[in-house]
């Protein structure tokens, strides 16, 4: 699933690419991704505005036209790419017909979702979400803040968009093993200092990351290259069984909330 830093390379690398450009056409090919909107209405609002700016709301990707905005969600398998001719791919959800080809909303599952909002900032989706990580509104003491406020396990406080928004299960786990934090804990029960060493965490994790998605930027010509060899970076997630690598402690898996955690036992406490 695209994460913050996912979402934001494919912000900065789409922006200069569309910026300017008009939206000549807007195809909805599978109405799922659309709901509870109906195609008639997506394309009402799209068609023939012009690309003002991209950019990353939480997990949301955030083009800002000459009236309203379109909003994007990848979920777990959504992906932008550029086509020759998206009426002769299956997995396309939505195309953008641009000045300068035809961009594809593409999620082989159908989990993504697009929308178009007459005022961007006033959105049910955007107006919901916490804080951002990476913003210099993200401080130790708000941090701080809201854990003291969260009686269940950090792990579900890191994902809760509503607190902080564009961790999700990758980062939140790769996030607590750079803390030492065993993500059953008690959010509440985190001392000062354990709150400012999960502060620093989360900004270098998810720096680093971003870092790593930009270098080589995305590449929307190609489908095979999302993201790929993101396991290189990964201390935890999907290593179930394998040695720590701070430790002699083995990584192991639990179910949280609906999703799987990641962490070793022997240093994450």
């Amino acid at each position: 699933m695209p994460e913050l830093p996912e979402v934001e390379a494919i912000a900065r690398t789409l922006r200069p690419l569309v910026r300017g450009q008009t939206i000549r056409r807007c195809q909805v090919l599978h109405s799922i991704a659309v709901r509870p909107q109906s195609p008639a209405e997506l394309r009402r609002g799209a068609e023939g505005q012009r690309i003002e700016g991209v950019e990353r709301r939480g997990k949301y990707l955030l083009w800002r036209l000459g009236r309203g905005c379109l909003l994007m969600h990848f979920k777990l398998d959504g992906q932008l790419i550029w086509f020759d001719k998206p009426e002769t791919q299956g997995h396309i959800d939505v195309a953008l017909q641009l000045n300068a080809g035809t961009l594809g909303f593409v999620d082989r599952r159908h989990f993504g979702r697009v929308r178009w909002r007459a005022h961007p900032d006033e959105s049910p989706e955007i107006r919901a979400l916490g804080v951002d990580p990476i913003s210099p509104r993200f401080t130790p003491a708000q941090l701080q803040a809201l854990l003291s406020a969260a009686r269940r396990p950090v792990k579900l406080l890191l994902m809760d968009q509503t607190r902080i928004a564009g961790l999700g299960n990758i980062y939140s786990n790769e996030v607590l093993w750079h803390a030492r934090l065993d993500p059953r804990r008690r959010a509440d029960r985190l001392t000062s200092r354990e709150a400012r060493r999960l502060h620093k965490a989360i900004v270098n994790v998810l720096r680093r990351a971003l870092k790593y998605c930009l270098h080589p930027a995305p590449n929307f010509r190609d489908p095979a290259w999302w993201f790929q060899g993101l396991e290189k970076i990964l201390r935890v997630y999907g290593r179930e069984g394998e040695a720590c690598r701070r430790c002699a402690g083995r990584i192991r898996r639990i179910e949280q909330g609906g999703r799987t955690s990641y962490f070793c036992p022997g240093c994450q406490r």
